[in-house]
């Protein structure tokens, strides 16, 4: 009991002297201990003045003793949270009589010059901060012997490599270097801050990967290392962080996955991780993460469903999942989250019914650019415009047909039924309606942004608005954004477009709606006039983000202000895309790059002025029209019936009733495509010039071609003697023209004119995978490393699986082949050729059909019953991964004379266990055995002989992604049958073939190979 009194005193005469300090430091800030004779020491008073010498701070009055606070040694400003002018002395030494500097901060003062060596000469330095000022240079060396607990750098232009005068202060708990120019790797002697508990190194330059180094510094709190260019995976070692509440790591391009070991930072309140490039993985384990706040992970190559106790976290207040790759429903949990303010969700392939507390929500939700089924028993919402809550895109196609559901909510926001046709558009983005030069630019001044949806009043433009710029501590964000310094670029009469500006904190999508299809230029107006171009730190500021247009990246990391060369300057960014389903997207992306902190918190994102788009095509003219039906009305009755019976014998012939048939047929199709004039096709390939001939299949020619506003193409003309060519014509556009994927050939539009029928397709730079693997002439072959192979096999995957299971029409090629795949530039996988696709109804298990394709493609099933299913496609993908992998034909290789195709050998190494054998010899040993074996068992897998053990393609793509394991083939009992019934009769089949097997040419490409087609011709491109 003694004891426990005298701990009891004890305590109590702390916690006294602990009151009586606290009230001392609280009404005499700039010193506490002091006696009414202590003064600072000379020789501190000395190094003040070298450091304001240098630092250029002229109002320190060193009339006045600097720990009295007077003369301007202690300053604040109201309305400048972030401003500080202050020293801070303790005079508690010598029994109160002497007094030293333990503290200065120098705040957002615009300071210049360097960084004053003479700080190190305040031995009694404990805290130091220096933030948003324009101080340049590096840390001097005589900085290693200061006993700094606290150091403020952020905001400067500071820069070189990483100080490692740093790491020699040993006492230091906070670091801050964010926003600097900071290069270079994190030296390993970082691991020697030990007593660190806050490090942010956000906004530099830092590249090469985390040194484990860092896995030292357990006692961290707070962990930043946003916008930089970080390489590697984040490291397995952030589990050590046992004691952290704060990891923000966004815009670095880390690979995923996270790691597991996050599970034991179970103490964070807010985790930000963001924009990983890779491999994916399924959710996190955060289940023991109860005190999260904040929890950001987006665009982080997520798969899976949302866990169920994600909505059992009471403490969350944010939460982004958006733009990753989640399934499943919304877990019925997330109900409870009812004190969330910001719920985003946005761009995934979620399914399901949207959920019933989402409508009666007030607080901001977002679950736009998702997967949900439309049903007519449910309380579904039919309009977009729910105040907080945004829904755009948010149906699969199940809603697709259903008429009172509003178009926006539908996938690609399609034009509605009874929308007026447009050709051009203009928006003042965040500005009023004005018009300049006879253009008038409509207003956009909704002053919403954190999930809002707006359509404009003649209902042509709409836009979609996802994000809350964070940590900024305001009511309400601002997104629309006015000018803070003068304009110096801009002529008088434009100037209004870039007084203000909207703005975004994530993505920001504009729709140009019910444009007529066809080809457009796109001029976006940007100017940076949120930064400023004056000598403050406010002009340090660092903007960039990404433009996408018709879903394709145009623009990487664009920053304003470097490509106009200073703030308050314009720039037009001009682009040429095609409108085939008369909608426009135009989307910005902030992917995490860029400063955060600069002026204050929240300033970051998408910034855009203006949007113009205009034609490139002649518009139709309601005044031609009049003029042509009074012209046709002069026309003599004699020479009209003269026409008509010219035409009849004609028709009669064959000459002109065929084209006029398709080119009627094509007119009443619904087409999601444009029509060119056959002047524009002539001129963009000189009249069909022999030199600009690519290559000619079953089905004609393919020209390369320059339209008048630069874009390539290519041309592919009907052959005339092709007696099939119109169904197969018509067909592949009926197909190609509802389809929108980066793994299919885009199709631009056609041509039926006079005697020529064409497509116009996007041009591919390096032809097509047939000809790269198996030219005849070697000079034409590709030299493809093992990822461009891996990349090929998975685009070709994606492509069929976005076929099967994904598009508004579910489709079978029926002619996959190496020739049938196209590369573009970066030789990215395009499947091309549908001529001879077949549209596979809902609920329908198979199509009974005439055989077409090409012999050593097709699926034993379909070649020898006309059974057609997706599995055909299947089992064709599985035979062109075994090509691009061995950088053999499956037709014209044959290793023994038993082995009838490459296929064949394929089974007999499979069975031997040296699968390996089989890989091009090309390749060398530059290649991943591991990521090869998973190719071609995936491939075998895929030729298996019977289609129901099969993978559907959406598991092809998950194997080959690594998300799911590849089944063990050997274990397989279908695949026993190989050896016996199936391959006997296979082989007989392809050894036989029909006497109609027809040899040709596949399109651009120079390789040949046979082509089965039964009452019926094949044409490739």
């Amino acid at each position: 009991m003694a004891q426990m009194g005298t701990d009891h005193f004890s305590f109590l005469r702390l916690l006294l002297a602990y009151l009586i300090f606290s009230f001392t430091a609280f009404f005499f800030p700039a010193s506490f201990g002091q006696a009414a004779t202590a003064k600072l020491q000379s020789q501190e008073v000395n190094a003040l003045k070298e450091i304001a010498k240098k630092l250029g701070k002229k109002d320190w009055d060193f009339g006045k003793d600097p720990c009295t606070g007077e003369g301007n040694w202690r300053v604040f400003v109201d309305g400048m949270k972030s401003f500080e002018s202050s020293v801070t002395c303790d005079c508690s030494f010598n029994n109160n009589s002497s007094c030293h500097v333990v503290s200065i901060a120098l705040k957002a003062q615009n300071l210049t010059g360097t960084l004053p060596p003479e700080f190190s000469k305040l031995h009694y330095l404990k805290v130091l901060d220096v933030s948003r000022n324009l101080l340049t240079g590096s840390i001097p060396s005589q900085w290693a012997t200061m006993q700094l607990v606290e150091l403020g750098l952020m905001g400067n232009r500071l820069s070189g490599p990483f100080p490692k005068v740093l790491t020699n202060i040993t006492t230091l708990r906070n670091l801050s270097i964010e926003g600097n120019l900071f290069s270079g790797p994190i030296p390993l002697e970082i691991g020697k801050l030990v007593k660190l508990e806050k490090l942010i190194l956000s906004s530099n330059l830092f590249t090469g990967e985390l040194p484990q180094a860092l896995a030292k510094l357990t006692n961290l709190l707070d962990m930043r290392i946003t916008d930089n260019n970080f390489s590697g995976k984040i490291p397995d070692f952030i589990g050590n962080w046992t004691q952290i509440s704060k990891l923000l790591i966004q815009g670095c391009p880390f690979e995923g996955p996270i790691p597991s070991s996050i599970s034991a930072l179970t103490g964070l309140i807010d985790l930000r991780i963001t924009d990983l490039k890779g491999r994916g993985s399924s959710f996190p384990p955060l289940s023991e993460m109860a005190s999260l706040k904040t929890l950001v992970l987006r665009n982080c190559l997520i798969y899976g469903e949302i866990p169920h106790y994600i909505g059992d976290m009471k403490r969350l207040k944010n939460l982004d999942l958006s733009y990753n790759e989640l399934t499943g429903a919304v877990p019925v949990s997330f109900d409870k989250l009812t004190k969330v303010d910001f719920i985003y969700l946005t761009a995934n392939k979620l399914t399901g019914t949207i959920p019933g507390w989402v409508l009666k929500r007030i607080k901001t939700v977002d679950f736009s650019y998702n997967n949900f089924t439309w049903e007519s028993s449910s309380s579904l919402p039919t309009e977009c415009d729910r105040g907080s809550v945004n829904l755009v895109e948010s149906y699969s196609s199940s809603a697709d047909n259903i008429s009172r559901v509003a178009t926006c909510l539908k996938r690609n926001y399609p034009c509605s039924a009874s929308g007026e046709k447009h050709h051009s558009l203009h928006i003042n983005c965040g500005g009023r309606e004005i018009n300049i030069g006879g253009v008038k630019y409509q207003a956009d001044t909704e002053q919403k942004g954190a999930s809002f949806y707006y359509s404009s009043q003649n209902q042509n433009w709409a836009f979609s608005s996802t994000g809350n710029f964070m940590d900024n501590d305001v009511d309400a964000d601002i997104y629309i954004k006015s000018n803070t310094s003068a304009l110096s670029n801009v002529p008088v009469i434009d100037s209004e477009l870039y007084t203000t500006a909207r703005a975004s904190a994530i993505s920001l999508t504009y729709y140009g709606l019910c444009l007529l299809n066809g080809n457009y230029t796109i001029k976006l107006h940007f100017a940076e006039i949120v930064f400023t171009n004056d000598k403050s730190f406010n002009s340090l500021g660092e903007r960039m983000f990404d433009v996408y247009i018709q879903d394709k990246r145009v623009l990487k990391d664009f920053n304003i202000e470097k490509e106009s060369g200073g703030t308050g300057k314009r720039i037009i960014k001009t682009f040429t895309s095609m409108v085939s389903s008369h909608t426009l997207k135009i989307h910005f992306y902030w992917a995490g790059k860029g400063t955060t902190g600069i002026p204050d918190r929240g300033f970051y994102g998408p910034l855009i002025s203006a949007i113009s788009v205009n034609p490139n095509f002649e518009v139709p003219s309601d005044d031609g029209k009049k003029k042509k039906a009074i012209t046709s009305i002069g026309i003599s009755t004699a020479a009209l019936l003269l026409l008509l019976l010219v035409a009849g014998i004609m028709w009669r012939k064959g000459y002109i009733g065929g084209k006029i048939a398709a080119d009627k047929e094509l007119r009443e199709m619904d087409l999601q495509t444009g029509f060119f004039t056959l002047k524009q096709i002539k001129a963009a390939t000189k009249n069909f010039d022999a030199a600009n001939k690519l290559g000619e299949g079953g089905f004609g020619s393919v020209y390369k071609g320059l339209l008048a506003d630069g874009t390539v193409i290519a041309v592919k003309q009907l052959s005339s003697k092709s007696k099939q060519g119109n169904r197969e014509f018509i067909n592949e556009i009926g197909m190609i023209s509802a389809l929108q994927h980066p793994n299919l050939v885009k199709l631009y539009g056609c041509c039926v004119e006079g005697n020529q029928m064409l497509l116009i397709y996007e041009y591919m730079e390096n032809n097509c995978v047939s000809r790269a693997l198996f030219a005849r002439d070697p000079t034409c072959r590709l030299k493809l490393d093992w990822p461009t192979r891996k990349n090929i096999c998975l685009g070709i995957a994606r492509g069929l699986a976005y076929l099967h299971e994904e598009s508004r029409i579910r489709i079978v090629h029926r002619d996959i082949k190496t020739s049938n795949v196209l590369l573009d530039k970066n030789f990215n996988a395009k499947i091309s050729d549908f001529g001879l696709a077949k549209l596979n109804e809902d609920g329908n298990t198979h199509i009974s059909t005439r055989i077409a394709g090409t012999i050593g493609y097709m699926a034993p099933e379909y070649a020898m019953r006309g059974y057609l299913t997706a599995k055909a496609d299947v089992y064709s993908f599985g035979v062109v991964a075994l090509e691009i992998v061995s950088g053999k034909s499956n037709t014209n290789y044959r290793p023994k004379e038993e082995f009838v195709y490459l296929l064949d050998w394929a089974y007999v190494l499979q069975e031997r266990g040296s699968l390996l054998e089989l890989v091009d010899p090309a390749l060398g040993s530059e290649y991943s055995s591991e990521e090869t074996m998973v190719m071609l068992n995936v491939a075998l897998l895929c030729t298996n002989a019977s289609p129901t053990l099969r993978p559907k393609m959406s598991q092809v793509v998950s194997m080959l992604e690594g998300k799911t394991e590849v089944q063990d083939l050997l274990s397989d009992p279908g695949f026993s049958a190989v050896n016996s019934k199936y391959k006997a009769i296979r082989n007989h089949f392809w050894l036989h073939p029909s006497r109609t097997q027809t040899m040709s040419i596949n399109g651009p490409c120079t390789g040949t190979s046979g082509s089965y087609n039964e009452s019926e011709e094949s044409g490739h491109l």
